[in-house]
C-alpha cells in the first residue's frame, strides 16, 4: 500500500515520494478526473467521491503519522511481547495472521460489488462513445475508477483493522490477567500489571483518539448528506442509480463500527477486572484460615489447629536449651500468648492490601478514551440516541415524519 515510512535509510525518501504519488493519483486525481471528464454525470457521484476521498485521507494521515514516529513494530507492540506469557504471544500471532484475512473479508466483497456496478454502468451508458477506439477509453476509465475505489477503501479498512488488532492484544492480556488473578500471591505484582496495561491503553487512546473522533464526524456528515440527497423532492432512488452510494455508506459505517466495537470491548474487559478482584477478595477473606492468597507464608490450617490445641497453654522452649527456664515456669496463666495472634495479624495485613487493591480498581477504571470520554456501552447508547434524534429531525424536515 506504500504507507510504511518507518525506514530511516536512504530509501526512505524514495518510499515517501512513491507513497505521496500513489495517494495523490488514486485518491485525489482519479476521482477529480472522473467528475470532470465524464460526459454523463452520475446522480450521487459527488457525495460518494468526496466521502471516500476524505476517509482515505484521514486513514492515510493517521497511518503515516503513527508509522513514521514509532515504526510498525512499536506500533503493534511487537517489541514488548517478550514481557507477556506464552499464551498471549501465541494468541497475538494468530490474530496478526488473521487480520489480513479480516481485511480481505471487508475489502474484497466491496470491491467485487463495486466492480460489478462499474462494469454495468459503463456498458449501459458508454460515456466516451461506442466505437472501437472509444471502447478502450471506457475500459481504461472503468479500470482507473475501480483501482481508486479499491485503494481508498483498503486504506480506510486497514486503519480500522489495525486498531482492532492492537485492541485485541490488550484483550488477550486482560484475559490472562483475569485468569491468573486468583493464583497471584502478591498484591503489588497485581497492581504493577494493571498499571502497565492501563498505561498502554492510555497510549492507544492518545494515538487513535483523533482518528475515531474525525471518523465519527466524517461518517455522520456523509450519511446525513446522502440521506438529504436521497429524500429530496423528485429524487430517483434505485439500485442502478444509488447503488454506489449505498455501497459507500456501508463501507464507511462498517469501518466505524469496527473501531467502536473494539474500543468498547477492551473497555468493558478492563473494567470487569474490578468484579474479579472483588470476588477474589471475598473468597480470600472468607477462607482466610484455609489459605492466604496474598501471602503464601501464612501459617496453614494444621499449624493453626496445633497452636489452638489445649495441650499446653504455655509456649514451648526451644530444643537447644535442653531444659525449661525458671522464668517460663513462673509465668502466670493470665499472661497473653502473642504467638496465637500471629495468624490474625498476617491475615489482617493481607485483608488491608486486598481491600486497597479493590478500592484502587474501583476508582481507576481503565479503557479506551476519546478526549476524556470513555468508550463504553453508556457512551455508545448516548451516541446512538444523538444520531437517531438527528435522523428523525432530518426526516421531519424532508418527508414530514413527526
Amino acid at each position: 500500500m506504500c504507507i510504511d515510512h518507518s525506514s530511516s535509510d536512504a530509501s526512505s525518501a524514495s518510499s515517501a515520494a512513491s507513497s505521496y504519488l500513489v495517494f495523490a493519483s488514486l485518491a485525489v486525481a482519479v476521482p477529480c478526473a472522473a467528475l470532470a471528464a465524464l460526459p454523463t454525470r452520475r446522480a450521487y457521484d459527488t457525495q460518494v467521491q468526496a466521502s471516500l476521498t476524505l476517509s482515505a485521507a484521514l486513514a492515510y494521515a493517521t497511518l503515516y503519522s503513527l508509522v513514521r514516529r514509532r515504526g510498525l513494530r512499536r506500533l503493534l507492540y511487537l517489541d514488548r511481547l517478550r514481557h507477556d506469557s506464552q499464551d498471549v504471544r501465541a494468541g497475538y500471532v494468530v490474530q496478526l495472521a488473521g487480520s489480513f484475512r479480516l481485511l480481505a473479508c471487508f475489502v474484497l466483497p466491496c470491491f467485487l460489488a463495486h466492480a460489478s456496478y462499474k462494469v454495468f454502468w459503463y456498458c449501459a451508458n458508454r460515456p466516451f462513445g461506442g466505437g472501437a477506439y472509444r471502447w478502450w477509453w471506457n475500459a481504461a476509465a472503468c479500470a482507473l475508477e475501480m483501482a481508486s475505489w479499491m485503494y481508498r477503501t483498503a486504506i480506510f479498512f486497514m486503519a480500522c483493522v489495525l486498531f482492532r488488532t492492537i485492541c485485541y492484544l490488550q484483550i488477550l492480556r486482560m484475559t490472562g490477567f483475569a485468569r491468573d488473578f486468583g493464583q497471584c500471591a502478591d498484591v503489588a505484582a497485581v497492581l504493577r500489571q494493571h498499571r502497565r496495561i492501563r498505561v498502554q491503553l492510555r497510549r492507544i487512546s492518545h494515538r487513535y483518539r483523533r482518528f475515531i473522533l474525525y471518523c465519527l464526524i466524517l461518517v455522520t456528515v456523509s450519511q446525513f448528506t446522502a440521506l438529504l440527497a436521497a429524500t429530496r423532492p423528485h429524487a430517483q432512488v434505485n439500485l442502478a442509480i444509488a447503488g454506489e452510494l449505498a455501497l459507500c455508506s456501508m463501507s464507511l459505517v462498517t469501518g466505524l463500527l469496527i473501531c467502536l466495537h473494539s474500543a468498547a470491548k477492551i473497555t468493558h474487559k478492563t473494567q470487569s477486572i474490578t468484579s474479579v478482584a472483588a470476588a477474589w477478595h471475598a473468597d480470600a477473606t472468607i477462607n482466610s484460615l484455609e489459605r492466604d492468597q496474598e501471602n503464601p507464608r501464612t501459617p496453614s490450617k494444621a499449624f493453626l489447629q496445633h497452636q489452638h490445641a489445649p495441650a499446653s497453654p504455655f509456649p514451648v522452649a526451644s530444643a537447644s536449651s535442653g531444659e525449661e527456664s525458671d522464668d517460663d515456669e513462673s509465668r502466670s496463666e493470665d499472661s497473653v500468648d502473642t504467638s496465637r495472634f500471629a495468624s490474625f495479624h498476617v491475615t489482617n495485613i493481607s485483608f488491608q492490601k486486598r481491600q486497597a487493591l479493590v478500592t484502587y480498581l474501583e476508582n481507576n477504571r481503565a479503557g479506551i478514551t476519546v478526549f476524556g470520554f470513555v468508550v463504553d456501552r453508556t457512551w455508545l447508547h448516548a451516541l446512538f440516541m444523538i444520531e437517531f434524534s438527528l435522523v428523525m429531525w432530518l426526516l421531519g424536515k424532508t418527508i414530514g415524519i413527526s
